[in-house]
């Protein structure tokens, strides 16, 4: 991976099409929560497969973590569409056919010649996609688990949630005062999207 890319670094804003033909970018869809970047091989690939179906109980948990996943490989849309719903999964899969991500970032695999997929990765962002973490997945074994993803979320929330601790004077004091924007989610009200305040 492109050597600017460490713990602190800004990741890239990449927008791609979504499993629906939608364009996303990465900001849209994280937000303000953390969030967790999978760049796949592929729906071919029965590394990437295992690993969605991992993911699908921890994307539960996320969910009402107030935290973000998304999926991008170099599939055609209608791939991405097919591995998404073959796994089960609820969270955007973006298609990359252009190679966008796999040229920006120098993680082309050029081990698989046939499908020039990207390096397998795992990127934690903190929100405004501040890198957290990069799990390099080349070896199925190099791939987060579940358990490597909740600690890193939690460390992740625990940094950027202010009201991670409620217990603290400072907190009930703030909140007797009325000073909600120190609470979630009534701090977010003015950032959610149209979609989220439906």
């Amino acid at each position: 991976m492109r050597s600017d890319m460490t713990q602190g670094a800004i990741f890239p804003d990449y927008e791609l099409s979504d499993h629906t033909g939608t364009h996303r970018k990465l900001s849209e869809l994280q937000g303000q929560d953390p969030m967790v970047v999978v760049l796949g091989r592929g729906g071919f690939c029965p590394k990437d497969r295992r690993q969605a179906e991992g993911l699908l109980e921890l994307h539960r948990e996320m969910e009402v973590g107030y935290c973000r996943l998304v999926t991008i490989t170099t599939d055609n849309i209608t791939q991405t569409a097919e591995c998404r719903s073959g796994v089960g999964a609820h969270w955007p899969f973006l298609s990359d056919t252009r190679r966008i991500v796999q040229k920006d970032l120098d993680i082309a695999e050029y081990t698989d010649p046939v499908h020039n997929p990207m390096i397998p990765h795992v990127v934690v962002l903190e929100p405004s996609r501040i890198i957290h973490k990069i799990y390099n997945g080349y070896w199925f074994f190099g791939r987060p688990t579940i358990e490597e993803l909740r600690q890193d979320l939690r460390a992740v929330s625990r940094k950027c949630r202010p009201d991670w601790d409620i217990t603290t004077p400072e907190l009930r004091a703030a909140w007797q005062q009325g000073r909600k924007d120190l609470f979630h989610p009534y701090g977010r009200a003015s950032t959610l999207s149209q979609g989220e305040q439906n």
